[in-house]
């Protein structure tokens, strides 16, 4: 079948909840993307942030194979050697004490609001205190409660009524929060960098507050880390650098390398009030996806995988400041995620960019969000930035 085939056979079967470019992808090979003519893009958008050892890795690629000749899945009722060995890795690494596995950020994040409203009640003797903060521009997810802390009502107003008992605050905006933040709070969720809004920095001051708050109001600190985590920062989580540490981290996109999973890190204090039946999940960290996920996890993790990753997110950070064009309004960055805001709706600068062989995306209307795999070379930084500076001398 050609391309055109394949894409009216999609418009005829599948659910239209997304507009895609007339082309089909057939394979890939570390940063770049083929299509089914043959012709190759530089990928500058990782599957939103997910492909992090770039396309058909060859040891990730090994360790599915290998293990989708021995066990692929046998649900959660049992034991499996990569479920324990990735939950090690994870716990070991970080905060946490004990770690709750799903399908995506999404469920992460529903696990996260489950395990806080259950912390509550356990701590107040009631089910009064369940409201939950979160943030302008915060983006958590699809699901019914992931949307309800959502910020963007064009997401949330079509499915309403949705999980109740969430506000929003300012985000960055520490005196909004101390007035939304109170007894009655039993989480507080954001993210260190936000991702679909704008790809904005929290500043080390404000979660800094936000954590006080939480301490003095018996409520949980989220960490919603599904798409700045997991060295896409340069830091293998990205509170790392701004010594704030949480209750409770959600993770996704990244961690097995583009197969399904979630991961939903707490302290022993959250862990001890759940109980056998409180929550489950039948996919959730099935073997074959663990076996992806420690080979992924093992890469990012290491020290000189990371140092790399901060010396090319420096490196494209220069690049793009040499970017001249009177659209541009700001860049901003947080390692290799980049969002550069435009005057103007960037859609069209999107589409003429892929004319070219580059693949960007949004983050908002008028940003342009950069995520590449972090296994991303200098020359690759050169060609993407020279492709961006010729789309914008034609805009």
């Amino acid at each position: 079948m050609d391309a055109k085939e394949i894409i009216n056979l999609e418009a005829n079967y599948v659910l239209q909840t997304y507009v895609r470019p007339e082309i089909v992808f057939t394979h890939g090979e570390g940063a770049a993307l083929f299509d089914s003519t043959g012709r190759r893009y530089l990928d500058f958008s990782s599957g939103i942030a997910v492909t992090a050892l770039g396309h058909s890795d060859a040891q990730w690629v090994s360790a599915v194979c290998d293990q989708a000749g021995k066990l692929v899945h046998i649900s959660n009722l049992y034991h499996t050697v990569p479920h324990a060995q990735l939950a090690q890795r994870l716990v070991e690494n970080s905060f946490a004490n004990k770690v709750y596995f799903c399908n995506s950020g999404a469920e992460a994040n529903e696990a996260a609001f489950k395990f806080a409203r259950k912390f509550a009640r356990e701590i107040s003797g009631n089910g009064k205190k369940t409201r939950i903060v979160a943030f302008s521009g915060g983006f958590h997810g699809r699901t019914m409660g992931s949307l309800a802390a959502t910020y963007k009502a064009h997401y949330r107003e079509p499915f309403e009524p949705l999980m109740p008992g969430v506000v929003f605050a300012p985000f960055n905006d520490v005196k909004a929060a101390v007035k939304v933040i109170d007894d009655d709070v039993c989480a507080v969720i954001v993210e260190p960098v936000q991702g679909e809004g704008g790809v904005r920095p929290a500043r080390a001051e404000f979660l800094q507050a936000l954590r006080s708050l939480c301490d003095d109001h018996q409520a949980l600190l989220i960490f919603d880390e599904v798409q700045c985590g997991l060295g896409r920062t340069g830091t293998l989580w990205a509170h790392e650098v701004l010594e704030v540490t949480p209750d409770i981290m959600t993770l996704a996109k990244p961690l097995a390398g583009g197969l399904p999973i979630g991961a939903t890190l707490v302290t022993q204090e959250v862990a001890d009030v759940m109980q056998p039946g409180d929550h489950a999940s039948t996919f959730a960290a099935g073997p074959l996806v663990c076996a992806a996920a420690l080979v992924v996890f093992d890469r990012l993790n290491g020290p000189q995988f990371l140092a790399n990753v901060r010396a090319q997110a420096e490196y494209l950070k220069e690049r793009l400041n040499t970017l001249r064009s009177d659209l541009i309004v700001e860049v901003r960055s947080a390692g290799l995620l980049v969002g550069i805001e435009m005057r103007t709706p960037v859609a069209p600068l999107i589409a003429a960019a892929r004319e070219k062989g580059l693949l960007v995306i949004n983050a908002g209307e008028n940003v342009l969000r950069l995520a590449p795999p972090l296994i991303i070379s200098p020359e690759e930084i050169d060609l993407a930035v020279s492709i961006l500076q010729d789309v914008l001398d034609t805009m």
